[in-house]
């Protein structure tokens, strides 16, 4: 175990009908750019979306996480923090990785920690976070099809996972469990000094351990909005197969294909937008 008592989170899985899905707010409000400006040997990155990005090819998994906890071994670990979230369980598991590492564990949130960033987040022993950086809590968020007994199923099984979540963030914070509902019901937004003044976080950053990598932005831009385009078509309810034939007949590529944005992220970018466009019309 980590030095501090953290509670253990256990999920199960959703029904078939559900899918979790990206928060396009935390999206729209992600820089990507922001990196730590150093990294040790026992360091871990968390600079990406959470679980596997069909969009990029990349994001962080727990089986990447495991892998490294296994290869710093008997030392304590830094953990730094810069993603929008995004699979609800693989951010379960990454948490629960962290809490049964046998050192301390700190985690610095150098830009975002939102969604399922934020459930990782707490895993630290010490919790640091900047200035200019924002911590983001909400209810887990699914795309859900199927009759009302489907429905009432994804209702179901998902109670337990807000109810894990909320006692999480009140052990954190000190705040009553009520309280914390209603950040997560509220999809609440901490800067760095309210997310310290609420207990959130323990303490800030020092100024200079943050930088911005200029390369990574230009390259995820195009990305970033395929994946707000993506969740936004989510909340409207369109299916996630759907939703990728439609990006990806936007760019002109094929339906059973992730597109490549690499080469051509302003082509990507332009397509997303006019998509953007139409739906706000």
């Amino acid at each position: 175990m980590t030095i501090r008592a953290l509670p253990e989170i256990k999920a199960g899985r959703l029904p078939k009908v559900c899918a979790f899905e990206m928060d396009a707010t935390a999206v729209e409000r992600w820089n990507a750019a922001v990196a730590p400006k150093a990294a040790s040997d026992n360091t871990i990155t968390i600079l990406d979306v959470i679980g596997e990005d069909f969009w990029s090819g990349g994001g962080v998994t727990s089986k990447r996480v495991a892998a490294a906890l296994r290869a710093i071994g008997g030392q304590d670990v830094v953990v730094e923090i810069n993603s929008p979230g995004g699979d609800f369980f693989e951010g379960v598991a990454i948490y629960n990785a962290l809490r049964a590492h046998p050192h301390k564990v700190t985690v610095r949130i150098l830009g975002l920690a939102a969604s399922a960033a934020s459930v990782i987040a707490m895993a630290g022993d010490e919790i640091q976070i900047g200035k200019a950086g924002f911590l983001m809590i909400h209810n887990a968020w699914v795309v859900a099809m199927g009759n009302r007994h489907d429905l009432a199923e994804a209702a179901r099984t998902m109670e337990p996972f807000d109810d894990a979540m909320a006692t999480l963030y009140a052990d954190r914070s000190g705040v009553a469990k009520a309280r914390a509902g209603e950040w997560m019901d509220n999809e609440t937004w901490f800067n760095g000094e309210q997310a310290v003044a609420e207990g959130l976080a323990d303490g800030f950053l020092p100024a200079d351990a943050v930088r911005e990598d200029q390369t990574k932005a230009a390259a995820a831009k195009g990305v970033n909005a395929t994946r707000r385009v993506d969740a936004m078509l989510a909340k409207q309810g369109m299916p996630r197969s759907e939703r990728r034939a439609l990006l990806a007949e936007a760019k002109g590529g094929t339906q059973n294909a992730a597109p490549t944005v690499t080469h051509d992220a302003d082509d990507w970018t332009a397509a997303a937008a006019q998509l953007l466009s139409t739906m706000r019309s």
